[in-house]
């Protein structure tokens, strides 16, 4: 690579043409903070236990023009079974789906959302990503390409699930791409979205993702991550919520491809009654990977939020947890639980977890903590001596680990394909579908 990290982005970046004046100064704004405050680096607190520096090694590059034709498996984000509009994107931009309508529903992808000068877009876009914060983010911002748009007016319930598949193919050189959503629910509408990720196998690409989601009065959303990338790829994701009086979101975050991943996701309750769960599952082998930071803050009295995430990790991966609650002042009654459990099958895997609670009020429920070990070695002899062979006994009990974040699932489609994914990455997985039925 010719030129440092910044310096190529911002050659990439040169030249860059805006339909909208508005979003001219906000990338404007991005790309000059890119350029001040570069990229992080493990000096940063944030950044500690992951170095970004073999994807910023990569000489990643922009396509300009969608890519429908592009060599790359549109099977990979089918969920089988699952009764869904879906939206499908390649290398960044929109292809093709199948666009929900009537009234009071607005499902369109960013550009078609930009060209037809949507009002909302303005006041929305942007908004709940804290320009500066992170780099990555600033980066999406500038080099936005495409993703979706989802408006649901007040008491609105979408009637299938969304399903937005973002796909990486073959290119002639090392492909970035920066989807950007944005979900905003009015007065207690409802939806189910689900965001997925994957790509060819041994290609090198970048995905580097932003969705904003607002949750106004009594909204609903249930919301998965489902990041299957190749072994190769590199996947940057930030989420960032804002929930209002009484809404609801309830998030799955899942993590079993990438070769470096990083998850973000920040959640903002703003007003008393709104509720938060956030489910995590992380599965890593050979030399991968995976970074999850989550943020909840409590800014008001009456908010409540449960986290729970597990990861198991095998050969010489590595995994990082950081999950921090924050109690602001004068949050009273606030009700917060976080847990982080974590599989080592290896001697050489590695977790760095860090779970966090700051409390700056005096009546709150408030819990956290961690675990880090092997499988139990009673219960490896339990099923030993029912004739269980070692090999698949070790199996048996990691997916059972797995299985209470897949259990807490609702989606029963979503549920099926994460338990064929995680039995697909354990030995004996035939052996296993007939002991679970």
């Amino acid at each position: 690579m010719s030129l440092d990290p910044v310096q190529h982005y911002l050659s990439e970046y040169a030249g860059k043409a805006n339909a909208a004046n508005w979003l001219a100064q906000q990338q404007e704004q991005a790309i000059g903070l890119l350029r001040s405050k570069g990229f992080p680096t493990r000096r940063m607190e944030d950044w500690k236990y992951t170095d970004v520096q073999p994807l910023l090694k990569q000489s990643f590059r922009f396509l300009g023009k969608p890519t429908a034709s592009a060599d790359v498996d549109k099977t990979l984000g089918q969920i089988q079974d699952l009764d869904c509009y879906r939206l499908i994107f390649v290398n960044g931009r929109f292809v093709s789906g199948n666009l929900p309508a009537g009234t009071g529903v607005s499902v369109h992808s960013l550009q078609q959302a930009l060209s037809a000068n949507n009002p909302l877009l303005p006041s929305h876009l942007n908004r709940y990503t804290a320009p500066g914060k992170n780099p990555f983010s600033d980066l999406n911002t500038a080099f936005m390409q495409d993703g979706c748009v989802m408006i649901l007016a007040d008491k609105v319930i979408l009637d299938k699930p969304l399903n937005l598949v973002y796909l990486s193919g073959h290119q002639d050189a090392p492909v970035a791409s920066c989807p950007r959503n944005l979900l905003l629910l009015g007065k207690q509408a409802q939806a189910i979205v689900i965001e997925t990720y994957a790509g060819a196998d041994q290609l090198d690409y970048f995905t580097n993702s932003v969705t904003e989601i607002c949750l106004e009065q009594g909204a609903s959303l249930e919301h998965y991550k489902l990041q299957q990338e190749g072994s190769l790829a590199c996947h940057i994701g930030n989420l960032q919520v804002e929930q209002k009086r009484d809404s609801r979101l309830v998030s799955h975050s899942i993590s079993l491809g990438g070769k470096l991943v990083r998850n973000d996701i920040e959640v903002r309750l703003t007003e008393p009654g709104a509720h938060t769960v956030l489910n995590g599952l992380y599965m890593a082998a050979n030399s991968q990977h995976v970074d999850n930071h989550t943020r909840i803050d409590h800014l008001c009295p009456h908010t409540s939020s449960n986290q729970t995430y597990r990861g198991v990790l095998s050969g010489r991966a590595r995994g990082v947890f950081n999950g921090k609650v924050i109690v602001h002042k004068d949050a009273q009654k606030t009700s917060a639980h976080q847990s982080n459990a974590n599989l080592l099958l290896s001697n050489d895997a590695e977790i760095d977890t860090k779970p966090e609670l700051q409390i700056f009020a005096d009546d709150v429920k408030c819990s956290h903590g961690a675990t880090v070990g092997q499988l139990d070695e009673n219960m490896l002899y339990y099923l030993r001596t029912r004739a269980i062979p070692e090999d698949l006994a070790r199996s048996l009990l990691t997916f059972a680990f797995a299985g209470d974040v897949i259990s807490r699932i609702a989606l029963e489609p979503v549920r099926r394909l994460l338990q064929q994914r995680v039995l697909g990455q354990l030995p004996d997985a035939d052996t296993i579908r007939e002991f679970i039925g």
